[in-house]
């Protein structure tokens, strides 16, 4: 089966999921968006509101200013492979049960896009990507801006810009570790 059918037979299977009560919460599921062919995979935590009401990853005020740093780079949000952790919506931080219920589809969406990239946005993300290639787990203000390899894979963990939205030190710091994704 080709790329195109496999992601898109995930995506259905991700968008009829209960295996939490997050489901309860949404309006759809989100599996993710942009170019399956991508080398550069970029993953947060899980859908906001807007995300939830809009059907697309990262279209609130965390995904203009992603699409901002994207723009810096001189890559457009198509460009790339955006997905979540968490592919429902919920107001209130993941639980490890709700974590461990929707892990599996991260794995998926790996085994599939196959990036040579992953670019890690927040704790959420960089902990479970971590967890998945046996990395010890740190803090993002130990590692934010630094490359880690797996095989041919580099992974970089760096601020989500949902924290950047309410601290300005954190946005001048998340814009110039965001262009070390063109270093790899």
């Amino acid at each position: 089966m080709d790329k195109d059918c496999l992601i898109k037979k995930l995506d259905k299977q991700i968008k009829i999921c209960k295996k939490c009560y997050r489901y309860k919460t949404r309006n759809i599921a989100i599996s993710g968006n942009g170019n399956i062919f991508s080398k550069i995979m970029i993953i947060g935590e899980s859908p906001g509101k807007e995300e939830d009401l809009k059907g697309e990853v990262f279209v609130g005020k965390s995904g203009i200013i992603l699409n901002n740093l994207l723009k810096k780079i001189n890559i457009k949000k198509k460009e790339v492979y955006i997905t979540n952790i968490l592919k429902c919506y919920k107001p209130n931080a993941p639980t490890t049960k709700e974590i461990s219920s929707c892990i599996n589809y991260l794995k998926q969406q790996l085994d599939i896009i196959k990036p040579k990239i992953l670019v890690c946005l927040g704790k959420y993300a960089n902990n479970e990507i971590f967890k998945i290639f046996n990395f010890p787990i740190k803090k993002i203000s130990e590692i934010h801006g630094k490359s880690f390899s797996f095989g041919k894979i580099k992974i970089i963990s760096l601020y989500h810009p949902a924290y950047a939205l309410h601290n300005s030190n954190i946005l001048k710091i998340l814009k110039k570790d965001f262009k070390k994704i063109l270093l790899f």
